[in-house]
């Protein structure tokens, strides 16, 4: 079959939900599972993978809302079909669901076409890099001070050099948890994340003292909704403001750079349209001279991460290493603080395990309790 003619021929939507080891938090939410909307596209015999860490919605959304605008279309032109995808969703907001449906389904078109072409996906886009360093990422404000130490500890202690942990839900612990973990980590770099929690004027105060703790990151000081006040934090803070991880269209992030908000930016392939899109946001980077950062789901995210000049590093998250372990083969872990794609293999490199449809969940544990709030933030 000439390449040319490989028409999408249909796809499949599952939805896998695996309970975290108890439940977990952060500065503004509280969960206690990981749920993956999983899509596969189909066409010459071969079949692309793609998802989103979202809900059993962003599922049905993809199968009843895009599927339509996919089946017949030209594998190979992936372009074409994000352009369509978007145009569907246009009554209906290009972020949330929406993004998050076209950003699982871009990932799967681009997995795909890599496998009719019989190469790794991070060649096809072209390498900057053959491997990207990690940061190890989860230190929950759930977790007790040993938790925290015995979890980034060991991280550092695998050699991954920089850790990051929540703060923002417990102002006056905040301090004293992140003391305790810089005497766990030693020399190494250590990142706090406070998902939007504190107010200007306290993140500000916070990151004067943080920096007294030779913290080397500060995410999320303030909304990330709040440019001026992200910018305000940034003017003030001895460290790096990040921030940019619910961006869901290329406009969201122009007007983050513009607004001299951020001194690093984050992406999400799950949230921010795809291969497509984050390789939009990279070239957005490149000409605002700003760093980017890759957030979470690193099975997905690790090949476009090689070929994007502007990527520093991606997030090691623990929930979506957990995950990803256990839902494919070919999910890399980190070797001395890096991720290494598999350029032996075609496309992500990744495949499905056997799996119950719709489920990877292990029984909780007898003392497990819900958390009072459900939502995903990671």
């Amino acid at each position: 079959m000439a390449l040319s003619t490989a028409r999408i021929e249909d796809l499949d939507v599952s939805v896998y939900t695996q309970r975290t080891e108890q439940p977990e938090s952060d500065g503004t939410l509280e969960w206690d599972k990981t749920t993956c909307a999983l899509v596969e596209v189909r066409a010459g015999g071969a079949s692309g993978i793609g998802y989103t860490y979202a809900n059993e919605a962003t599922g049905r959304f993809i199968a009843e809302t895009l599927a339509p605008h996919l089946v017949g279309r030209d594998a190979l032109d992936v372009p074409a079909t994000h352009r369509a995808m978007r145009a569907a969703i246009r009554n209906l907001g290009q972020g949330g669901v929406s993004a998050m449906a076209v950003s699982a389904v871009d990932v799967a078109l681009w997995d795909l076409k890599a496998k009719l072409l019989g190469v790794p996906l991070a060649h096809l886009l072209g390498l900057a890099r053959d491997r990207v360093p990690v940061y190890g990422s989860g230190g929950f404000t759930s977790y007790s001070v040993d938790q925290l130490q015995t979890q980034l500890g060991g991280w550092v202690a695998r050699g991954i050099p920089r850790v990051k942990m929540k703060v923002g839900r417990d102002p006056d612990e905040d301090l004293r948890r992140v003391n305790a973990v810089r005497k766990a980590i030693g020399a190494a770099q250590l990142f706090v994340d406070a998902n939007g929690a504190y107010e200007r004027k306290q993140a500000i105060r916070f990151a004067h003292e943080y920096a007294e703790l030779g913290v080397a990151w500060f995410e999320e000081p303030v909304s990330s909704d709040d440019l001026d006040g992200l910018r305000e934090v940034r003017a003030a803070a001895l460290m790096p403001i990040a921030a940019g991880e619910y961006g869901y269209e290329i406009g969201y992030f122009e007007r983050m750079l513009s607004a001299g908000a951020v001194d690093i930016l984050q992406a999400d392939v799950t949230r921010c349209g795809g291969v497509t899109g984050f390789l939009q946001v990279a070239a957005l980077c490149a000409a605002h001279h700003v760093p980017l950062s890759v957030h979470c789901a690193p099975a997905l995210a690790l090949h476009v991460a090689c070929a994007a000049p502007a990527v520093i590093h991606m997030e090691y998250f623990h929930d979506h290493a957990r995950f990803e372990s256990r839902l494919f083969e070919g999910a890399a872990e980190p070797i001395e603080g890096h991720l290494h794609p598999d350029l032996t293999r075609p496309g992500l490199g990744l495949a499905l395990k056997p799996q119950e449809p719709g489920i990877l969940v292990e029984e909780a544990p007898a003392d497990y309790e819900p958390a009072p709030h459900g939502g995903l933030s990671h």
